[in-house]
């Protein structure tokens, strides 16, 4: 059946086929221009103005129209097949999603697991913890064992791994939600939860004994203490307070007091200066980067300074720039450094602050991003400094060290033995009745005398 209307300059055709089948009822609806005659004639006298509108309709050639039904699992498409002539066809397109269960694909390609359990551990984040750790190590008081040195960047590496990778294990839901973190492996299904808990087990228990059995006790209680304080109160908070930001700061600082304590076997005032040196430099560092992933965070729903109190997030970054500034000039104080670091780190300071000024009261993406990037580079910029102009440098004075101590101990050495002479040879005389005189324990030649020659011996004879 077709009807034909007349509307303004074009003629809409609906044209309905029935099918006495299963199939699907087809609808098409399109629109074929076509040309009109003029409308009216100017009468003989001139006169311009229209008596009569007479639309003329020409006759229209349909294209074929092919009813062909596909069926995808469970979506129905009905399509139609165009000629050149009818551009202005639209389709209509029925489509029934139905929702598939989430399972889990595991990867067989045994090839590319190394790359997978990079990407679980979060390889450039574990990087940076480990340079941090490494800082550490190289700017204590201590001497260096390149042994001790390469243990510890080892367990703390493998510690750093295995909490990344608990980590994405309890947030695979939220991830999930945002573009950044979508195509981590755990919510893609590439590897399974399973797969990545045996992992962080393993990991963590090899990062434990090499820090325990390899360094000391102390540096393993760090890393252990570390590990709990990221998988099981910084990632459960992020869900539900804006403090997650300054425990995971906490972190963030414990790496070069593992690197401290790992070589001087303890911590002092040194080693917080420069813990509290990075604990300071992650606010500036986060609240720009998360400044532009607000959607993202939003849409996971976690709580974070940038979306929640977007005006704390910005007067923090500016705040803890003044305190990066406060505690390198303290390091001298402190006899960390030489005064040349406070020198040095000013401009480099004053530069950080100032862009963190700029996003404090710009904060737009263009401020924001600036400070995010000059952080990369403020970092280590900021521990070669540090270890360029540390105060003592062991090694110039092993030498010393080592060769006063044992001068010390032969002395202490030959004043036992003289001690103990004199004790006996008086009991020798008088029990075999001589009168031979008892050697003094002061006439024994100590160690000192042997290497510097007497003034009265190298005297002539008068």
């Amino acid at each position: 059946m077709f009807h034909f209307t007349a509307r303004g300059s074009g003629i809409w055709l609906n044209v309905i086929s029935r099918q006495h089948s299963k199939h699907q009822l087809l609808v098409a609806r399109f629109a074929a221009r076509q040309p009109t005659q003029p409308a009216a004639q100017k009468q003989e006298n001139g006169d311009s103005e229209l008596q009569s509108i007479q639309s003329v309709a020409v006759p229209v050639t349909l294209p074929p129209i092919v009813d062909v039904t596909k069926r995808f699992g469970t979506q129905t498409i009905a399509s139609l097949d165009e000629t050149t002539d009818t551009k202005d066809v639209r389709k209509r397109t029925k489509k029934k999603f139905v929702e598939l269960p989430w399972m889990i694909t595991p990867s067989p390609d045994l090839s590319r697991l190394g790359k997978y359990y990079l990407m679980l551990s979060k390889s450039r984040l574990t990087s940076l913890v480990v340079v941090t750790s490494m800082a550490g190590y190289a700017v204590a008081p201590a001497p260096f064992e390149l042994s001790t040195f390469l243990l510890c960047s080892v367990g703390t590496g493998l510690l750093s791994a295995a909490a990344n990778a608990v980590n994405q294990y309890h947030e695979v839901p939220f991830d999930a939600q945002m573009s950044r973190t979508k195509n981590r492996v755990l919510v893609k299904g590439i590897l399974t939860p399973l797969h990545a808990v045996g992992f962080a087990i393993g990991t963590a228990s090899t990062g434990l004994s090499i820090l325990y059995f390899g360094v000391n006790g102390l540096t393993a209680a760090l890393g252990c203490a570390n590990f709990f304080l990221y998988t099981s109160i910084y990632t459960p908070m992020k869900r539900f307070s804006i403090v997650n930001t300054w425990v995971g700061s906490i972190v963030g600082a414990i790496p070069p007091l593992m690197g401290w304590a790992g070589c001087a076997g303890s911590l002092d005032a040194g080693a917080w200066i420069l813990a509290g040196l990075l604990y300071a430099w992650q606010f500036p560092h986060f609240n720009a980067l998360s400044w532009n992933l607000r959607p993202d965070y939003s849409r996971a729903g976690y709580r974070m300074m940038a979306v929640t109190n977007p005006a704390l997030c910005r007067r923090t970054a500016l705040r803890y720039t003044a305190v990066i500034g406060g505690l390198s000039l303290l390091a001298p104080y402190y006899e960390v450094t030489n005064m040349w670091f406070a020198l040095e780190t000013l401009p480099l300071n004053a530069y950080f602050g100032y862009l963190a000024w700029k996003f404090y009261q710009k904060s737009d993406s263009g401020s924001s991003r600036k400070l995010f990037r000059f952080s990369l580079l403020h970092l280590p910029a900021l521990m070669l400094l540090f270890l360029l102009n540390k105060k003592r440098w062991i090694f110039a004075e092993d030498k010393t060290a080592t060769a006063v101590q044992e001068l010390a101990i032969e002395t202490s050495t030959v004043d036992s033995k003289a001690a103990v002479a004199s004790d006996v040879i008086p009991k020798v005389s008088s029990q075999s009745g001589s009168t031979s005189s008892v050697v003094p324990a002061a006439m024994v030649p100590s160690p000192l005398q042997k290497v510097l020659p007497v003034a009265s011996a190298q005297q002539p004879p008068a």
